[in-house]
């Protein structure tokens, strides 16, 4: 099946508000970034600025290679962390910073830790600090928030 690499990423079951502790650290994960997630990124989030699907625009604009834009790597953060916490929870926020760009061929080393945790009238929230490195260093660093929406 072609969509095999990511059925060890997917979590059917959710992770349940008492399992979740404060310092735990989310696995890590690894995507192979490659020129069709580039480009199918940037397309599907109407990014038509041509260094994310023109090579030769790229590298005249002084980069070695297409590259992810920030909606793209924004979603790869967000599927990381609700991918991890299952569907019974809901992405209510994320804050992510850029640094060093990722290109075809890099693989995208995901990795995260729970920050926060509260328990009041907003509901049962996560907060997951998260990064994601390639072999060149820091892609992208950030915050996401997550709440709880199944049954107590």
């Amino acid at each position: 099946m072609p969509n095999d690499w990511m059925r060890p990423h997917l979590n059917y079951k959710s992770r349940p508000w008492t399992e979740i502790e404060v310092g735990e650290e989310l696995p890590a994960q690894v995507r192979e970034v490659d020129a069709t997630l580039v480009v199918a990124g940037a397309l599907a989030s109407r990014d038509f600025y041509p260094v994310h699907h023109d090579k030769a625009f790229a590298e005249q604009a002084g980069s070695p290679d297409i590259f992810l834009n920030i909606l793209t790597s924004n979603g790869l953060m967000a599927a990381y962390v609700t991918n991890w916490c299952g569907p019974d929870w809901n992405l209510v926020a994320i804050d992510l910073r850029l640094k060093i760009p990722v290109f075809p061929g890099q693989a995208l080393i995901r990795s995260g830790t729970v920050t926060g945790k509260s328990d009041d009238d907003g509901g049962q929230t996560v907060t997951v600090d998260f990064e994601a490195n390639t072999e060149f260093g820091p892609h992208c660093t950030g915050t996401a928030t997550i709440s709880y929406a199944g049954a107590a």
